[in-house]
């Protein structure tokens, strides 16, 4: 049915609470004593009532009033509206992770999901296993199309954008780690500047460009790099600097895990990159959904506890 707003707006939806009060009390006293009005307010509201729907809607009998047709054909549809609007308006259900059943869609870079996701999905399995996660590759350029439009309810990632009905929270800062295979390089931590410009490099971007901070870092002191690799995905790397004489700058959390896994090993970088933040993005209507705030919440819960390292030695 086409809701008719014109019409709407003339009358006070405050009255339907009266005509419920009135026609379940047929009494102007006890109705007002019911909703906490005067008894001269409710005499007033019945007579706006009376108006509205052009109909006595209750009149005088000896044992009190008594409700017209029409009045007893409004009861059902009055008491359903109040009801459907008493459901919109009252403060949502407290969620509870062990019983939920349903999906998040989380967009974020496979660098974040390797280090997340394990520990992520082994605390969903014990405190909530009917909660799944639906991955999307985050893309930084389309993030706050997607929060707008639904497809995504969480962003992580590095993003420093966002509007007035956007919600932003970091996670972490981080700065770069230098990764290379020892062996097969022939150098060893820390590294050269001279032997970082000599090694071929491999570089992540999610944007389909062949230059990043490393290389606007170089360019500042008049050096340039040769980049042998450039692929949007993060965990193909380390498998290409076990087996090949490339090194690799990625943020320092990361560099850590895959050195750690595959042993290979970490330096810091000889030039000066700028340090970025791990953020979650969010839309503000998801801001106080029982369900999403949980979901965030865990999410810092476990970013806390996870005590690897986010700098050269330092702890988060």
């Amino acid at each position: 049915m086409r809701i008719d707003h014109v019409h709407l707006a003339r009358l006070d939806l405050n009255l339907l609470v009266a005509l419920d009060a009135l026609l379940t009390e047929r009494s102007v006293t006890r109705a007002a004593g019911r909703i906490g009005i005067s008894q001269s307010a409710m005499s007033h509201a019945l007579g706006r009532l009376r108006t509205a729907f052009s109909d006595e809607l209750l009149t005088r009998a000896p044992d009190g009033m008594r409700p017209t047709p029409r009045a007893l054909a409004l009861m059902a549809p009055v008491q359903a509206a109040l009801a459907q609007i008493q459901a919109i308006t009252a403060p949502p259900d407290a969620f509870d992770p062990a019983t939920a059943d349903l999906t998040f869609t989380l967009g974020i870079p496979d660098s974040t999901e390797v280090l997340l996701m394990p520990t992520l999905i082994a605390h969903l399995q014990a405190v909530a296993p009917g909660v799944k996660l639906l991955l999307h590759t985050v893309d930084r350029h389309r993030i706050l199309d997607d929060l707008d439009t639904g497809r995504v309810d969480l962003g992580i990632g590095v993003f420093e954008q966002g509007q007035t009905h956007h919600k932003r929270r970091i996670l972490n800062k981080e700065n770069y780690l230098c990764i290379f295979n020892a062996e097969l390089v022939g150098v060893s931590a820390p590294i050269s500047l001279d032997d970082y410009v000599r090694l071929p490099h491999l570089l992540t971007s999610l944007v389909e460009s062949a230059h990043g901070v490393v290389d606007d870092a170089l360019a500042k002191i008049g050096r340039k790099r040769v980049i042998a690799l450039t692929s949007p995905r993060f965990s193909v790397m380390p498998f290409v600097v076990r087996q090949a004489p490339v090194i690799a700058t990625m943020h320092s959390r990361l560099a850590r895990f895959f050195a750690e896994s595959m042993g290979l090993t970490v330096s810091p970088a000889p030039i000066v990159l700028p340090d970025v933040s791990i953020s979650m993005i969010w839309h503000a209507s998801n801001d106080a959904v029982p369900s999403q705030r949980w979901l965030r919440e865990t999410i810092v819960k476990l970013r806390r506890t996870d005590r690897r390292p986010d700098t050269d030695g330092s702890q988060p």
